[in-house]
């Protein structure tokens, strides 16, 4: 039986009380009026879904793999989303879930959106940097940022399943959970695909020390194209099969390893160099944030650049050079040839750095 953006599931909460569709519009309203920033932005998200006179809902990017883009997206393919989220997590009707992303952004829209799909008991906090950190329950799903996670880890046990999403998860931080109960996934996915259209397991390891890969959502499949970008075919959720910018390495039209950023590939010497798998090389030697990218030289064409924000350290600089020149795992044109150490990236309104800005900053 198929599902309308126009049911609310009868076993849906928030914050453990049941509400119908009247009732979520005055909830909603309350919210715009009289909640807090946070509760507004949730008020004025529920608004527009009990809209009847749209069948799309405005949601915008968070501008960290280009300039924040809007998109309208059919209400009805992110019920189709939640739909084959449940089913992927097993996460049905009665699960209790935290929602902890702001929703503004798609990934916290669809938290809302599964709750009322799937019949959820969600409960709504902050979304901050520590956001189970007032909490004494436990949930079945939540979804957070990998910042979220890394300042949670103390408390993570309170989550049954958590989704990790918005960022690239830490080689150090995957290592940080390798001891926690609960179950973490890492999602892949965009504004464009309704949020995640895949998800690799990130703990326990495999006793094998070899990457999982990414694992395609129910009615999704994969496939890639002559530059090795993925493209993702998803009927219930895209009008046309959807070209990205990522490079990938196809396993089966259902699994997938995600390499790096198409836009962000260093041509140094004739050889394409991705930033994100230097980055993941150098994971172990630098507590602060930081990126690869390339910048313009004579003979190579591209040569592989390091900046950090930290300050300014001769030493710091010194220990860190031995430490790279002890590496093993560089390739021959994967080295950094400089580092800059920058007080501060430029970042998207989500907290992501944008590494784009941060350059033109700095060249100019």
């Amino acid at each position: 039986m198929k599902v309308d953006h126009k049911q609310i599931h009868p076993n849906f909460k928030i914050n453990g009380n049941h509400f119908n569709r009247k009732e979520l519009y005055s909830v909603a309203y309350s919210f715009v009026k009289e909640g807090e920033e946070f509760e507004e932005k949730i008020g004025n998200f529920l608004l527009d879904w009990l809209n009847d006179d749209y069948d799309t809902i405005k949601v915008r990017t968070s501008g960290s793999t280009g300039d924040p883009k809007t998109y309208f997206i059919d209400k009805q393919k992110m019920v189709n989303s939640a739909l084959a989220t449940g089913k992927f997590f097993k996460v049905f009707e009665n699960t209790t879930a935290l929602l902890c992303l702001p929703a503004d952004y798609i990934g916290g829209r669809m938290m809302i959106v599964r709750a009322m799909v799937l019949g959820w008991d969600l409960d709504i906090v902050e979304p901050k940097l520590n956001p189970l950190d007032k909490l004494f329950k436990t949930y079945d799903f939540c979804a957070m940022t990998p910042f979220q996670m890394d300042n949670s880890l103390g408390r993570l046990h309170l989550v049954k399943k958590l989704i990790v999403g918005g960022g690239a998860v830490s080689e150090n931080l995957i290592g940080l959970i390798q001891g926690i109960p609960t179950k973490i996934y890492e999602a892949y996915g965009m504004t464009e695909t309704i949020s995640h259209i895949a998800a690799r397991r990130l703990n326990p390891k495999a006793e094998i020390k070899e990457k999982k890969p990414f694992k395609a959502l129910p009615n999704v499949s994969v496939s890639q194209n002559e530059k090795n970008c993925l493209v993702i075919k998803a009927p219930k959720i895209l009008d046309q099969e959807l070209v990205t910018n990522d490079i990938v390495e196809v396993l089966t039209y259902k699994k997938f390893f995600w390499k790096g950023r198409l836009d962000n590939v260093i041509n140094s010497g004739g050889v394409k160099i991705y930033p994100e798998s230097v980055e993941k090389k150098l994971q172990k030697l630098i507590t602060y944030r930081f990126f690869i990218s390339g910048i313009a030289h004579d003979s190579l064409g591209e040569q592989v650049v390091l900046f950090i924000e930290a300050p300014q350290s001769d030493k710091y600089l010194s220990d860190l050079k031995e430490a790279m020149d002890k590496l093993s795992t560089f390739d021959k044109y994967e080295k950094p040839k400089s580092i800059y150490l920058i007080d501060k990236f430029e970042e998207t309104n989500s907290g992501k750095i944008n590494r784009r800005q941060t350059l033109k900053k700095l060249m100019s």
